[in-house]
């Protein structure tokens, strides 16, 4: 028998796996990569009697391998908010899978967990850009408002580590991010015991000068679509970035459009006062997913980009 914990990346991921591990010890092969690695459970050879547990990501992208796992006679354990389509059917498949926009892999485990560590929950709903449900999450816990804005800040920190062509990108790997908080139950002292977040804050923050610079290529009353050059630091700022203008501009949705050799990277947002479609118009395109308030394109040939600029234009206008 072997375990496996698969976990997107990012802030929710690591925070949803963190929770679920300090209620649950377990010594697992860890699998996560980059925000938009998302296929990760077809790096799983699965063998009857084998556990995997399945954290943010979406199971519509992973549907094959999850298939191929319960076959070979696994289990598996999926907490997810991102579109998911067939949820497969049997006792050996734990499906924690709700895709209300107001809602997070963190939030699910929260709910799973009865609220155990919260806290982290919070974190990675930050991270995730639920400001609202971040907060109201918290509102039990009491934390003072210097204390909620630090856990803000540290979900930010943890979700920029995870944008990037690859994990050469990055500051560090995922799995070495989530070892660094693992023995943290919580996470204000993580804050304070890590030169971690330093790192990251550092980081971000000046990734976030360099946009200074940028300007949109289109935009009006309910659309902003900027373009970042093919660059490191654009890479690790895109989700920060399309989060903090989401949180500035809630009337409008956003796409950073990101250049790559071979084509761009797309990050979408939904407005926040209308948090639909980023899914819908992201799965338009080959290599596009997410969920209804954020999603992404991991691919847009240069050939695609009109399109996607006309398809953008046309979405997110209030009926």
């Amino acid at each position: 028998m072997a375990f496996y914990d698969i976990f997107n990346g990012d802030a929710d991921g690591i925070c949803a796996l963190h929770q679920l591990r300090l209620s649950e010890p377990r010594g697992a092969e860890l699998v996560t990569g980059t925000k938009r690695e998302i296929r990760l459970v077809e790096r799983v050879a699965a063998a009857a009697g084998d556990e995997l547990t399945v954290l943010d990501i979406s199971l519509d992208a992973n549907r094959a391998a999850v298939l191929r796992a319960l076959a070979a006679g696994a289990r598996v354990r999926y907490f997810d908010h991102h579109y998911a389509g067939e949820i497969p059917a049997g006792a050996a498949f734990e499906a924690n899978i709700d895709t209300d926009p107001g809602s997070c892999t963190s939030l699910l485990v929260d709910r799973a967990l009865g609220g155990a560590h919260r806290a982290w929950a919070v974190v990675g709903a930050f991270g995730d850009n639920l400001a609202a449900a971040a907060s109201a999450a918290a509102a039990p816990l009491g934390f003072a408002p210097h204390a909620l804005a630090r856990l803000q800040e540290l979900g930010e920190c943890l979700n920029y580590n995870a944008y990037g062509e690859s994990v050469d990108d990055l500051y560090y790997p995922p799995s070495d991010l989530y070892r660094a908080l693992a023995p943290y139950a919580d996470p204000l002292q993580f804050i304070d015991g890590e030169p971690v977040f330093d790192v990251l804050r550092d980081g971000m923050a000046d990734d976030l000068y360099r946009v200074a610079e940028a300007r949109a290529q289109f935009e009006d009353e309910h659309h902003a679509l900027l373009m970042l050059p093919d660059a490191a630091w654009s890479r690790r700022v895109a989700g920060v970035l399309g989060n903090r203008l989401a949180q500035r501009e809630p009337a409008r949705a956003h796409a950073i459009v990101t250049a790559r050799a071979d084509g761009f990277v797309v990050s979408v947002r939904a407005p926040i006062a209308r948090p639909m479609g980023a899914d819908a118009l992201c799965r338009q395109f080959d290599t596009g997913g997410g969920r209804a308030g954020a999603a992404g394109i991991n691919h847009l040939p240069q050939a695609d980009f009109e399109r996607f600029a006309r398809a953008f234009a046309r979405a997110f206008i209030p009926v």
